[in-house]
């Protein structure tokens, strides 16, 4: 059996990493695409030299930015890496345009389709992600939910494929690399001893105006201060609209390029919380080694695990709101967080390829 694995955005690289090191380590033939979705493709590339894995068997330099066109394009570019390559599972994770247009494509190929962090739902039809995760997890034959609850919608919904529960590699990842994340020089550039670290770059939320300009405020205007690396999406809208130099301007704000994700681990770990959007920050941070509170700046969210367990509190994207519930999480800060995370005891990695071992060969048929 020959593996082929596609890869588009940098957290998609973080989440198969553990993934590729095992398949390294045991000596599984696999290749594997980058798409080169993400908004800066060299910053992608170097994301893989940091993580230690091998150079992509291929790579797309993708011209188109809107979401058809550009599921399109992929899948086009695909078709015919993937015949070359001759394999017989196509093992992706995640849910975004890369991942749809990989997996239609595998199906089309007649390919096995095993989709890595399947089920998850915020039954919130605004963002893209939703309905990428529903097509991909409906037409996959092998499903690698992190949690019972992410499997139980999966059974919920009579997907065709099977279902396994093997928790969530991105918790493999934070133990991984957590050591080396040490090696990170970040903490050198941030100006205040006690911060919040932030990010912002949903679309829903930055390519509103009004609601971009409530969280804007939000950021100058919390109790503590506040380090935040400045996704490109979002730093153009604060042009767009007029909202840069409030932050540019604040003594309380410290903006920073994108970053690395040894910088990244490293900040979360020396935080007094996190400050997002994310989907994958709130599972990182329930990493025993990490273990930060987190308010989200969503009105749902599809990991409702973290949310249960008390590392993540909704707050929606009203600016008082936002506020009210960063003051509870400060004020909480003495009563403690679990020492496991519900996304697993960092050995999913591990699961998903013995289970990939056992299933090679046993599609189960469409409908």
């Amino acid at each position: 059996m020959k593996l082929a694995i596609v890869v588009g955005t940098r957290p998609e690289i973080i989440k198969m990493a553990p993934i590729i090191q095992i398949l390294r380590r045991r000596e599984i033939d696999f290749s594997y695409v980058l798409t080169g979705q993400h908004y800066d493709f060299e910053l992608s590339t170097q994301f893989l030299k940091e993580l230690g894995l091998p150079h992509p068997a291929s790579t797309l330099m993708l011209k188109n930015s809107s979401p058809a066109s550009q599921i399109a394009e992929i899948m086009t570019h695909l078709d015919p890496i993937l015949s070359e390559l001759e394999s017989t599972l196509l093992l992706i994770q995640g849910d975004t345009n890369s991942m749809l247009a990989a997996a239609l494509t595998g199906v089309k190929l007649g390919l096995q389709v095993a989709h890595v962090e399947a089920g998850l739902r915020s039954y919130d039809w605004r963002m893209p992600e939703e309905h990428n995760r529903r097509m991909v997890d409906h037409v996959s034959d092998i499903l690698f939910a992190p949690t019972p609850v992410s499997a139980k919608n999966l059974t919920d919904e009579k997907v065709h494929g099977k279902v396994f529960v093997t928790g969530n590699t991105v918790i493999d990842a934070v133990q991984l690399y957590s050591t080396e994340s040490c090696c990170s020089d970040i903490m050198r550039r941030i100006p205040f001893s006690e911060f919040c670290f932030a990010t912002l770059h949903r679309q829903e939320n930055v390519d509103e105006p009004k609601v971009l300009r409530q969280l804007v405020a939000v950021l100058t205007e919390m109790s503590i201060p506040v380090v935040m690396p400045l996704h490109p999406r979002t730093n153009r809208r604060l042009h767009d609209f007029g909202l840069h130099e409030k932050l540019t301007s604040s003594p309380r704000v410290c903006l920073l390029p994108p970053l690395g994700y040894f910088d990244t681990l490293l900040l979360m770990r020396n935080s007094k919380f996190i400050l997002t959007d994310s989907g994958g920050l709130q599972e990182e941070a329930t990493a025993p080694s990490i273990r930060k509170r987190v308010v989200l700046m969503r009105s749902s969210t599809e990991r409702p695990e973290a949310v249960d367990s008390g590392f993540v509190r909704v707050a929606g994207v009203d600016k008082e709101n936002v506020l009210l519930t960063i003051n509870r999480v400060i004020g909480s800060s003495g009563h403690e967080l679990p020492h496991t995370s519900p996304y697993g005891d960092g050995r999913a990695a591990e699961r998903i390829v013995d289970l990939i071992l056992s299933e090679r060969g046993s599609r189960v048929p469409k409908g």
